[in-house]
C-alpha cells in the first residue's frame, strides 16, 4: 500500500535580501513520526516552519501538506495544524476562558465544546484555578501550559512545537512528553524544534539536522550515531555543524572572570 507523506517539501529555498537562508531543503514526513528538527541559530529552522504555517512568503520550491500545495491560497490545511512558537505575545488582558474559547471557535468548535474541553485540559495540567484569571497574572510555566493547550484544543493532525518545554516544571515536562508519544501513536505528526539535545534525542523517532540552510543529517538517533564517531546527540550536533570550541570558550570565559580577583 502506498502511504502518502503528510508533508512533502521539494527544493525549498528562501532568501532575505542577499542572504540565502534555505538552500534547497527537500524532505518527506509521515503520520506518526516525531521529528526532531534541530540546528544552530540562524540555520533556517524557524523559517522552514513559518513557511509551512503560511506565515512567510517569497520562497521558491514546492510544499504540500495533506497533499495540498500550500501556494494555492487555501487555508483548509491550517485547520489541522497546531503551533507553539518559541516566543509569543499572548493577549494578557484576556482570561484563559476567553482566550481558549476564542481559539476553539476559530478552529470550528462551538462555545460550549471549547469551554468544556478547555476546562478539562486546564484541570489535567493543574491550572484550573486560574481559568477565569487574567493571563497577565500567570507565571511563565502557566503561560506555557496555556499555549500547549491552545495548540491542541482542536485535536490537530500536525503539531509544530518550538521549545515547548520552556518554563515547565519537571512533572509537567514528563506529562508533555507522554502526551506527545501518545499523539504520535495515534498517527499524529509532531514537528519538534529545540536546543535541548537530550530531550530531542529521547522523544524523536527521526532527527533532521539543518546547518547553513541545508539538511546535513536525517535519521533516527541510532542511525545518526552509527554514522558518527560521537555518542550523544549533542556531540553529533557539534561534529556535523563544525562547532568544537565549547570547552575552549568556557575555559577562556572562566579565566576572564577570575582576572578581576587577581
Amino acid at each position: 500500500m502506498n502511504i502518502e507523506p503528510v508533508v512533502s517539501i521539494h527544493n525549498l529555498t528562501m532568501s532575505y535580501g542577499t542572504k540565502e537562508v534555505l538552500k534547497g531543503i527537500s524532505l518527506e514526513i509521515y503520520g506518526g513520526q516525531v521529528i526532531g528538527y534541530i540546528g544552530p541559530n540562524g540555520a533556517g529552522k524557524s523559517t522552514t516552519v513559518k513557511i509551512m504555517l503560511g506565515l512567510v512568503d517569497g520562497y521558491s520550491g514546492r510544499i504540500k501538506i495533506f497533499g495540498e500545495d500550500i501556494s494555492s491560497g487555501s487555508v483548509e490545511y491550517k485547520r489541522k495544524i497546531g503551533y507553539v512558537p518559541e516566543t509569543v505575545e499572548i493577549y494578557d488582558n484576556l482570561t484563559a476562558y476567553e482566550y481558549l474559547t476564542f481559539i476553539g471557535e476559530v478552529y470550528g468548535l462551538d462555545l460550549h465544546q471549547a469551554n468544556n474541553k478547555a476546562k478539562k485540559l486546564m484541570s489535567m495540567l493543574g491550572i484550573e484555578e486560574v481559568y477565569h484569571a487574567r493571563i497577565s497574572s500567570y507565571s511563565k510555566g502557566m503561560k506555557q501550559k496555556l499555549l500547549i493547550i491552545s495548540s491542541l484544543i482542536h485535536n490537530p493532525d500536525i503539531l509544530f512545537l518550538d521549545e515547548p518545554l520552556s518554563g515547565l516544571d519537571a512533572n509537567s515536562v514528563m506529562i508533555v512528553k507522554e502526551i506527545l508519544a501518545g499523539l504520535a501513536a495515534l498517527g499524529k505528526t509532531i514537528f519538534y524544534s529545540s536546543h535541548i539535545m537530550d530531550v530531542v534525542e529521547k522523544i524523536s523517532s527521526r532527527i533532521i539536522l539543518i546547518n547553513d540552510g541545508q539538511i546535513v543529517a536525517d535519521g533516527s538517533f541510532d542511525e545518526l550515531k552509527e554514522k558518527s564517531s560521537k555518542g550523544s546527540l549533542e556531540q553529533i550536533f557539534n561534529q556535523l555543524t563544525g562547532f568544537n570550541k565549547h570547552k575552549e570558550i568556557a575555559h577562556e570565559f572562566i579565566n576572564e572572570l577570575q582576572e578581576f580577583n587577581r
